[in-house]
């Protein structure tokens, strides 16, 4: 399966003239390995693979500061002269050795013709309270996702459909046919996800029946990780909140909702936890007074959304008993798990090097609440963002926010086809789930070009 990052580690990354160790950050079964191994083959690398917790005695060949003692080392043990030019040393789950780490400086330094990455499922832990000292400025990080929608097309080789996306201009009218593939398509990944062992398998086989399997059997590798977040909460507090996540998509995250008789700090800690070991993730509130986003944070309220929307359906109690086509299964996909998938696909269109964050505006005003799902920004201004299950519903929300912040453009991401409609004093943005991960793109086009409606029927049902 194509990843995106692998552009990104050949184009950014390799040839880089200040090239630094880098660091894989990201969930457990993301697929951070197999993304290095495939790197290496691509770059005609020779791979020098460590895993520390499947090979612990090995982080004792990085005893001292030495890196060329340490290339000599791992020659010997390898029985092999290594030329460090030609070679790229990954040191896989490098939090089970987390002194390691702090002697990428000294690669960086005195190495750096040799390519280095580190990885590590539980690495968040081990950044945050950490007892060596940092190689702060010496190493870059890369931040994985599950699987795009557009991944997700280019592993089911729909490379025809992949470049209609990646090239659709909102002038042009998108061919019915073509519009009911996609929809269709999104369908499967709603269902499927985008965790690369679920993805692998359906397009293999398409069994629901093994994706189901696969599913639960990932939500159990996270259980049993449970006891190495901390050894001061109950893990069963912890798969207790963890289950509670999905029930609460789309919605303020409500303490006493997910557990009435635990204390407040307990889940707040809890969720804490699964945001290091990015099972979960944060939608943070601001005030949507200006950019950047962050500098309007609010402590509340806050949402989260799950790791991947096929993991989100399994916790939500989805299986399947027999092999079933998918034609036949019929979801109820509510305005949560539509944001789910959207907020799933947004923090994949952040730059590899930042890690993702997503916001959304939010009003509890006596009669009159309000609420944006989503905010995003073009470099200079906001640009907020409804989701939609359907093909309709209510802009309450979004034309008092527009009114309020006096914005001149907004996006609806729903089911129909792609729509360009002038409403009172801003613009509105229809566009389909599957296109969501062109949004950035489209928001310049509309911005940069005078469009009118052109090809485009204007549609609204409000």
């Amino acid at each position: 399966m194509y990843r995106n990052a692998l552009s990104y580690l050949q184009s950014n990354w390799l040839n880089s003239p200040d090239r630094k160790p880098l660091v894989i950050r990201g969930a457990r079964q993301v697929g951070k390995t197999w993304l290095v191994r495939h790197f290496a083959s691509l770059a005609d690398k020779k791979l020098i693979e460590i895993n520390f917790e499947k090979a612990p005695g090995r982080a004792s060949l990085f005893e001292g500061n030495d890196v060329t003692q340490i290339l000599l080392n791992l020659s010997t043990i390898m029985n092999e002269s290594l030329d460090p030019s030609n070679c790229l040393l990954f040191l896989d789950e490098i939090q089970e050795a987390p002194e390691i780490f702090a002697k990428l400086r000294w690669f960086y330094e005195d190495l750096p013709q040799l390519c280095i990455i580190a990885a590590g499922s539980l690495l968040e832990f081990i950044l945050e309270d950490h007892t060596f000292s940092m190689p702060v400025g010496r190493i870059s990080y890369l931040h994985l996702e599950p699987l795009s929608f557009e991944e997700f097309l280019s592993a089911g080789d729909k490379t025809g459909l992949l470049t209609y996306i990646q090239n659709y201009q909102l002038t042009q009218e998108i061919p019915s046919d073509i519009h009911q593939t996609l929809c269709a398509l999104f369908k499967e990944y709603m269902t499927i996800g985008g965790m690369p062992a679920a993805v692998s398998s359906w397009m293999s086989e398409k069994s629901l029946q093994t994706i189901s399997q696969i599913h639960h059997e990932l939500l159990w590798t996270y259980r049993d990780d449970f006891a190495k977040y901390s050894t001061r909460i109950d893990r069963h507090k912890i798969d207790e909140i963890l289950n509670a996540i999905p029930k609460q998509l789309g919605q303020k995250f409500v303490y006493q909702k997910a557990n009435s008789s635990m204390q407040s700090a307990t889940i707040r800690n809890i969720l804490s936890l699964l945001e290091k070991a990015r099972l979960c993730h944060p939608v943070l509130s601001v005030g949507a007074n200006g950019l950047p986003l962050a500098a309007g944070i609010k402590e509340k309220p806050f949402k989260e959304i799950f790791l991947d929307i096929g993991l989100s359906n399994a916790l939500l109690g989805a299986y399947f008993r027999s092999p079933e086509p998918l034609e036949k299964v019929v979801w109820s996909y509510d305005g949560g798990l539509a944001e789910q998938i959207v907020g799933q696909i947004l923090r994949t269109t952040f730059p590899f090097y930042i890690q993702p964050c997503l916001y959304y505006w939010h009003r509890e005003d006596p009669g009159s609440n309000a609420e944006i799902d989503y905010l995003i920004d073009d470099g200079e201004k906001i640009i907020p963002l409804e989701v939609k299950a359907g093909a309709t519903g209510s802009l309450k929300s979004l034309h008092l926010f527009m009114n309020l912040k006096n914005l001149k453009q907004a996006i609806r991401i729903h089911a129909s086809a792609p729509t360009i409609t002038h409403i009172q004093n801003y613009t509105l943005l229809s566009i389909p789930f599957y296109l969501t991960s062109q949004i950035h793109r489209l928001c310049r086009d509309l911005s940069n070009q005078k469009l009118g409606v052109g090809g485009i029927s204007p549609y609204l049902n409000d």
